[in-house]
């Protein structure tokens, strides 16, 4: 027998400082009906991304709009299954990527879906190496680092869906790669597998001097994910004009109040770029992302790693888990059943 029940992750609280449990509500609902030109999708992974912190909050998003009311469902990207359809372009049995959030169940219209193809990658490097991490590596370091060879990119949370796909690109573009990551087991990936030349761990060992020996020609480029500390220690060892993208402030994504900013004097000095993004605002880059990022996976030259957790009721503790910087690689959930892997 089929099952009619929607079960959903709901907003129930907005937190103050760091999220809650209680700040979440499972819920069931009855599973949505598509109308004509529709479709009802099947939720099989869930992307969960620190972004999502700021969507809590109350007031405008950056993305546009309002962030969610209390009540609704978490937002956040999906990879699902076509299981009803009444619209031609998206076929039962299609697969397709979206942003339907946390629930099990959606209904679309089939606006800003992309199909899938599960015979060139596995379905989840949608959400991962070939999604919104990948294209954010890509579009932050090419177009606003704008890496030369031999010189020297940094990026912080190196071992994140985002920060290992930053050194490897630089890697890709002849660059010496050095990542900052929070534990040995995150840094010996980051060199091992990832390729970096270096990697830094910010909770053992003094920052400065660590990143100071890792980088003897100073940085040309620093990718930041961070903020904080890492920004401020970056900071004094940057090279004249240094690019900085800006993508992600995790360290004070909780903070009920601001943390005293870091020194800005080697911005001016050293005439340096500092240039906050959003991936949202480049999709003009979409199709030369998928190109490059395609061909490099399909040759091997990307190592990407996936923290997979399953069942949607789990998807808040992993959430607040990402945010204490527990995950390690893209933090995904296993919603509901891949049949791309069922053996043959």
């Amino acid at each position: 027998m089929q099952n009619l029940l929607n079960r959903q992750v709901l907003l129930r609280n907005r937190p103050k400082g760091e999220p809650k449990a209680a700040d979440f509500e499972l819920a069931e609902s009855p599973r949505p009906v598509p109308r004509d030109g529709e479709i009802l999708c099947r939720t099989i992974y869930l992307s969960l991304d620190p972004y999502m912190r700021g969507r809590m909050n109350e007031g405008r998003s950056y993305a546009g709009g309002m962030n969610p009311a209390l009540g609704s469902v978490m937002i956040g990207g999906t990879v699902s299954e076509v299981i009803e359809s009444n619209n031609p372009a998206f076929p039962r049995g299609a697969f397709v990527l979206g942003f339907n959030g946390w629930q099990a169940y959606a209904v679309s219209s089939g606006a800003g879906l992309r199909t899938l193809d599960p015979k060139a990658a596995p379905l989840s490097t949608a959400l991962g190496v070939l999604g919104m991490p990948g294209m954010t590596a890509y579009v932050g370091l090419l177009d606003i680092g704008r890496p030369k060879p031999g010189e020297t990119v940094v990026v912080s949370a190196a071992s994140g869906a985002v920060g290992s796909l930053v050194g490897q690109i630089a890697k890709l573009k002849g660059c010496r790669a050095v990542g900052v990551a929070g534990s040995p087991e995150k840094c010996a990936w980051v060199v091992k597998e990832a390729g970096f030349d270096a990697c830094v761990n910010y909770k053992s060992e003094p920052l400065r001097p660590a990143l100071q020996k890792a980088c003897p020609s100073g940085i040309d480029v620093y990718f930041d994910n961070v903020g904080g500390d890492v920004l401020a220690a970056a900071l004094t060892l940057i090279n004249q004009n240094a690019r900085i993208p800006l993508c992600g402030l995790i360290s004070q994504y909780n903070a009920e109040e601001l943390p005293p900013g870091p020194n800005l004097a080697p911005i001016l000095v050293h005439r340096a770029l500092i240039k906050g993004f959003i991936v949202s605002d480049h999709m003009d880059r979409l199709a030369d992302f998928l190109r490059d990022m395609s061909q490099w996976y399909r040759a091997g030259k990307l190592t990407y790693r996936e923290d997979v957790v399953v069942g949607l009721e789990q998807a808040p503790q992993a959430f607040l888990g990402l945010l204490r910087g527990r995950n390690f690689g893209k933090l995904v959930v296993k919603v509901g059943e891949d049949p791309t892997l069922k053996s043959c």
